[in-house]
């Protein structure tokens, strides 16, 4: 069963389509990343799947509910949680909880408070006041409250940013534990480490979906090959490198450079005599997630840019 399934999805705001007649699906109980540079449409896209935006053209479904007409049932199975921190900082935990466990008219209130302060690991700080959090622990006050009305669906718009790796470790853990409890997960990132962590990734930029599949799949659809290239790394070998016709990025690895291009034997054969020249190895590599981020950043404002699912 698709929690969500949308197709089409369009928003325009004046003159600008911000977002461009995208199709989305995502599965029960799936983690799937929503990338893409700033600006191409993420945070718009979920808003219209969560009910906050009326699309301006599209249907679909999200939780069984039409999109555009049941906007107001959505809402009430879905769990939201914004890049900035939205709770009150002069305020505990524990009140910050109860003010949502008011909004969302939760009872026995104070039973689903101290569960969810067990739940996410808050009950030993339970009287210490939001302002005073690290982003860490932040990040965890936004989650308990976006999980305590039991949501079927949690979007979540880069909600590690400006944290810790340790916290956004443990914050990707407790993901895990709630997917495989039965939630559904569209998380929005900038993290490849985080978006090899999805189940599945979609990959936007200008509003136009480029990429869904698993990291492997999107990977092999971009089309992009890497070579390692060795050796006494000069000031100007970068610039050298990217005036060869095969080469698309040159990337420093450590004492290391990653050369991708799109048509691998041309590369190769580019790659082998500038090498000899100039007493260096080439040996292939495997390319990135990022080598295919950057890729599409540059692709991505084509309006011929081709959508592709699996």
């Amino acid at each position: 069963m698709n929690v969500i399934d949308v197709t089409n999805l369009t928003k325009r705001f004046g003159a600008a389509t911000v977002v461009d007649h995208i199709a989305l699906r995502v599965a029960s109980g799936e983690i799937v990343g929503f990338l893409g540079p700033n600006g191409s449409g993420k945070t718009t896209t979920i808003r219209m799947i969560c009910g906050l935006l009326t699309p301006d053209e599209g249907e679909g479904t999200v939780l069984g509910y039409d999109v555009i007409r049941e906007s107001r049932r959505i809402k009430a199975q879905v769990g939201y949680m914004t890049q900035r921190f939205s709770f009150y900082e002069d305020l505990t935990i524990e009140e910050n909880l109860y003010f949502v466990a008011r909004l969302y008219d939760l009872k026995p209130r104070a039973a689903t408070v101290a569960a969810t302060l067990a739940d996410l690991g808050l009950a030993t700080r339970r009287h210490q006041l939001a302002g005073a959090l690290s982003g860490g622990w932040k990040q965890r006050l936004a989650l308990a409250a976006c999980i305590m009305h039991r949501p079927r669906l949690l979007l979540l718009d880069e909600p590690t940013a400006g944290v810790d790796p340790k916290a956004r470790r443990e914050f990707w853990d407790e993901i895990h534990r709630l997917a495989a409890a039965g939630l559904t997960v569209l998380v929005s990132t900038h993290y490849m480490d985080e978006a090899e962590r999805c189940h599945r990734i979609s990959y936007i930029s200008y509003g136009h979906m480029l990429a869904t599949g698993t990291v492997d799949e999107v990977v092999k659809q971009s089309g992009l090959h890497t070579f390692i290239v060795r050796g006494a790394l000069t000031a100007d070998l970068v610039n050298a490198l990217l005036n060869l016709d095969s080469v698309a990025q040159v990337a420093p690895f450590g004492a290391a450079l990653h050369v991708v291009g799109l048509d691998p034997a041309k590369l190769s054969t580019e790659l082998g005599a500038f090498a000899a020249e100039r007493g260096l190895t080439v040996e292939p590599g495997a390319t990135s997630l990022e080598d295919v981020f950057i890729h599409f950043m540059g692709a991505g404002d084509r309006p011929s840019a081709p959508a592709r699912a699996t």
